[in-house]
């Protein structure tokens, strides 16, 4: 996928993008090349596959819902939670990223692109939830860790009534079925399931989760106990 197809792509999903919102699309590419040479952001540094795999996958599954508020956990070198920010540039976007070399990159995506409404913030997930817990319209995490884990991680930080967005890859439906008991625990259903293929190679499953009860204030636990004992049956 070049530029002109990625936008093309978007404008067919229903988003338009502007000059300003592509230059900002090139100028993170630009830094995400130059970056990746002196620490390990991602794998995918291409221009075509940055188009496809990085941007287009991170917008696409957000296209259809409306919201104000986003949390995206574990956001690594931004994925999904810049480009989301990008493309809707009216979203207050939360980026949890525990490490804080990567934390220094997205500072300064978000100086170079002056990027608005965006907070970074060098905390696990797990820590954060004490504090912001039911304050988002929608949680997303793409490539973080199995889905049970991901659940647990995720769900105290969705408002009631509101969304949970896992980007998963080919194996998300196998995960989906081992992660019912985290389903069950957590007070979220699953609303959607959208499979669809990057290229011939790469299986996207984006699975929608909406908050339909209060997680208990006991999740969630310290991440060294939820990955020993993750809740699956």
């Amino acid at each position: 996928m070049i530029k002109v197809e990625f936008q093309k792509a978007c404008l067919e999903a229903g988003i338009q993008l502007n000059e300003e919102q592509m230059n900002q699309f090139e100028k993170y590419m630009q830094l995400l090349v130059e970056w990746n040479e002196k620490m390990n952001l991602t794998a995918i540094t291409q221009e075509e596959e940055v188009w496809e795999k990085h941007f287009y996958d991170s917008i696409m599954p957000f296209s259809n819902i409306k919201f104000e508020t986003m949390c995206d956990i574990g956001s690594g070198a931004g994925f999904p939670g810049i480009p989301v920010k990008i493309a809707f540039p009216h979203v207050h976007m939360t980026l949890v990223e525990p490490l804080q070399k990567r934390c220094r990159f997205l500072n300064e995506v978000k100086t170079q692109l002056n990027l608005d409404n965006l907070d970074i913030l060098n905390v696990r997930a797990e820590d954060l939830a004490k504090e912001k817990r039911e304050c988002f319209d929608v949680v997303s995490a793409r490539a973080v860790a199995k889905l049970s884990i991901l659940l647990e991680l995720c769900v105290p930080f969705v408002k009631m009534d509101h969304t949970m967005v896992a980007l998963k890859g080919k194996n998300g439906h196998e995960e989906l079925i081992n992660a019912q008991k985290a389903i069950d625990t957590l007070g979220v259903e699953l609303i959607d399931e959208e499979k669809f293929m990057i290229e011939e190679d790469a299986t996207r499953i984006n699975l929608y989760f909406k908050k339909v009860k209060h997680t208990p204030n006991k999740y969630p636990r310290a991440y060294g106990q939820i990955k020993k004992k993750p809740l699956e049956d």
